[in-house]
């Protein structure tokens, strides 16, 4: 059952009350729905009025619901909560309006956990710059592997709400979170919870990095269990420390290095717990090999490491780390092998779309010949290619800001061959792999790791990767 279908006899909180949902979308229309189900008299506001929003709006005036196209500023007369998109921004009109009113607002996800029954599944949460939607089906792999009745959801396209509300019950939820999402829900509070990095992102959204950390925190917020930062990342660490948590949650960090006592880390080739194990200063549990992780890059073997701990965070025993990291395939457009040609490996990070993305995918390799460029938002890219640039064989860029990482280049790598191009066509991305191509050689990787999003050139970053395939492809014909 979706939770567009819900409906309860039981007597809601929501009864009569006033509620504004802000946008339609994939979260604003089963809210609304949720919401009407449960006796709220709704009023939903759309910036946009276009075919798709006055369809969606038709679905909702059917049942009752009261719909507002090309009005998204005005808080609508009576409002006694706002239930927001997550990607609207803090400082829109109708939010500071309700600020003035003293009207709440929450996301898809405060709604979703205050919707949750007596003895719902409790949440395992991850969020970070980079990694997130990796690591939450690495643990749900993992919690599927011990037995558990998981879903990876959130952030990940799996509807919170209907997780929370629909027919199928669950043992745990592996959550993904936005700091979008992070920032409307003010009382989430996870069994345990992880924050796998912070690279400056969205700070047109935040303000500042401080508010962007800020919310990234709120993860932590009341968790019970563990709290898992990252050991190379002193700003997880901090947020672990300024968090208000259970009286005997842990902080539990990971590491590529060996670890300390509570921690996990790697020895040897081998993923070892010191952290869920008897006496932890003493000894350790083995959970998996390097090589049950797909691919062994080092940033994916962190993101290995941060689901084990929720993973264990939960109880799960170290078989089940092992064979859930084993079953565990990424999506596509991540560090994704595509072809081998004339000894030249060809691999796609489109899903690389900032600098924090691009650099971890650069470290996994040793003589790359690098594709990039697209729309910076605001990145800088020197730091970026100062850390990869004894890795670069060449350079191929592509988009509308691809001299922002040429001039990158020319102060800190000025030995490496730079091609430049202009066009934008449908045909760019061809005489991108060519040009790679040409300036490959054995043993080398071409890598696609923008570093930039793609809506320059491309609907999304997965018609980027798929256009670089299929011209690999071609290469390889």
């Amino acid at each position: 059952m979706g939770s567009g279908q819900v409906t309860s006899s039981v007597p809601s909180e929501f009864q009569g009350k006033h509620v504004t949902v802000a946008g339609l979308g994939v979260s604003g229309v089963p809210a609304a729905k949720v919401l009407h189900a449960r006796g709220a008299v709704v009023t939903v506001v759309n910036d946009g009025d276009d075919a798709r929003a006055r369809e969606q709006a038709a679905e909702l005036e059917a049942l009752g619901v009261t719909v507002r196209l090309g009005d998204g500023a005005t808080l609508p007369e009576g409002t006694e909560l706002i239930v927001t998109a997550p990607g609207w921004k803090p400082d829109k009109p109708l939010f500071l309006a309700a600020g003035r009113a003293g009207v709440p607002v929450w996301g898809d996800v405060e709604l979703a956990w205050r919707l949750r029954g007596p003895g719902a599944a409790p949440w395992l949460a991850v969020t970070g710059t980079n990694g997130k939607t990796t690591t939450v089906q690495m643990l749900a792999s993992i919690l599927a592997a011990a037995g558990l009745r998981t879903a990876a959801v959130g952030n990940i396209g799996v509807s919170l709400l209907d997780a929370v509300l629909g027919e199928e019950e669950y043992d745990v939820l592996a959550v993904e979170l936005s700091s979008y999402q992070l920032h409307w829900a003010p009382s989430l509070r996870a069994h345990s919870a992880a924050v796998l990095n912070l690279a400056p992102d969205h700070l047109d959204w935040h303000g500042s990095m401080a508010a962007y950390a800020a919310d990234k925190g709120r993860i932590y917020e009341g968790n019970r269990v563990a709290c898992v930062y990252n050991a190379a990342d002193g700003l997880t660490e901090d947020l672990v420390r300024e968090a208000d948590v259970e009286e005997g949650c842990r902080a539990v960090g990971f590491t590529l290095g060996t670890p300390g006592p509570s921690q996990l880390g790697v020895v040897e080739g081998i993923l070892v717990d010191r952290a869920f194990v008897e006496n932890r200063q003493k000894n350790a549990q083995e959970l998996a090999e390097v090589s049950d992780v797909h691919p062994p890059a080092p940033h994916n073997i962190a993101n290995a490491l941060a689901a084990a701990a929720l993973a264990r965070a939960y109880g799960v025993p170290a078989t089940a780390v092992r064979d859930g990291l084993r079953a565990f395939r990424p999506d596509a457009h991540r560090i994704e092998h595509v072809a081998d040609i004339d000894a030249v490996a060809y691999v796609d990070d489109s899903k690389a779309t900032n600098t924090h993305a691009a650099e971890a995918s650069l470290a996994s390799y040793e003589s790359i010949v690098w594709i990039a460029g697209g729309l910076a938002k605001g990145a800088t890219f020197d730091e970026l290619v100062a850390r990869s640039a004894k890795r670069l064989r060449g350079a191929v860029l592509i988009g509308a800001d691809r001299a922002l990482i040429r001039e990158a280049l020319a102060r800190h790598a000025p030995e490496v061959p730079v091609v430049d191009l202009e066009r934008t066509d449908t045909g760019a991305m061809l005489q991108a792999v060519t040009e790679a191509k040409r300036l490959a050689r054995p043993g080398d990787t071409v890598l696609l790791a923008p570093a930039c999003a793609s809506m320059d050139m491309f609907t999304n970053y997965n018609q980027r990767g798929d256009a670089f395939a299929a011209a690999v492809r071609e290469l390889g014909a």
